[in-house]
């Protein structure tokens, strides 16, 4: 019975073989080299992220801020794929461009982008970099940027959206203000270390010497220390410094320029 029933199963094998459509086997071979593609190209590109992350951390060892011309723009910050934030400050810092707001900003972006750099808190998730008007004219064109300085975010995924253009006009660009910006972008906290400023201490000094040598010079003649108009003088400059404008700059810290909420005119300067 076993011997007879043997032939049998083969014939009925034999019979669902032919029966199998014969257009599936391509639409198979499609189905896997398909496959096969794909996983070739998110292979592709976690090797071109890899590349470009080690790129960027590479530059950082060496400056806290990297300048970017249009190829190493286009690369790396409009270029997917991209898994980090990018802080790109455009401006103007030739001389002859007579730009005095982009040296001021400048100074503040340095302070920012050293204080995340030599924070315990570094990682590949956020980069500071710089395109100057004079080596990345294309790259102002193809923003239609037409004002420096400017900051933008590039977030990893998409498109800059409109809060990830920094409000230079209404907020100024000291280094606080900034690290406040990209902590609302990108949930990276900054803190700012300034470095430390001996100018006051030795313009102190400078005074206290002076002062000093005058007295020892005319220690023998020590009458015009009770020279009421001097005295006069020096309270009313003294007078005229506190009350003035700049006093009150030092003192409430206001952005350089403004804008008007009714008409949206910049009023600007101090």
């Amino acid at each position: 019975m076993g011997a007879r029933g043997a032939p049998s199963r083969r014939r009925q094998a034999g019979r669902r073989l032919r029966y199998l459509p014969t257009g599936s086997f391509p639409f198979l071979l499609l189905l896997l080299l398909l496959c096969i593609q794909l996983g070739g190209g998110q292979k592709k590109k976690e090797n071109l992220l890899a590349e470009k992350v080690e790129q960027l951390m590479e530059w950082s060892s060496r400056r806290s801020i990297f300048r970017m011309n249009g190829d190493k723009f286009r690369k790396f910050i409009k270029a997917p794929p991209r898994n980090y934030s990018m802080i790109v400050m455009f401006t103007a810092l030739q001389p002859q461009r007579q730009c005095s707001v982009c040296r001021q900003a400048n100074e503040e972006f340095q302070i920012l982008a050293n204080s995340w750099r030599y924070s315990s808190a570094f990682c590949n998730k956020l980069f500071f970099s710089m395109v100057d008007y004079d080596e990345g004219t294309d790259v102002f064109q193809q923003l239609n940027m037409n004002s420096a300085p400017t900051f933008m975010h590039f977030p990893p995924k998409g498109r800059p959206k409109r809060a990830d253009t920094f409000d230079l006009q209404r907020i100024g660009f000291a280094a606080e203000q900034l690290a406040k910006w990209i902590a609302d972008r990108t949930d990276v906290h900054i803190r700012v270390f300034r470095p430390p400023n001996y100018s006051g201490t030795i313009a102190l000094a400078l005074l206290v010497s002076l002062v000093g040598g005058l007295l020892y010079l005319r220690r023998n003649n020590l009458e015009f220390i009770y020279n009421k108009t001097g005295w006069a003088m020096v309270s009313l400059c003294i007078v005229f410094a506190m009350t003035s404008g700049q006093m009150w700059n030092h003192i409430r810290g206001p952005p350089y320029a403004h804008k008007n909420p009714h008409n949206g005119q910049v009023i600007g300067g101090w």
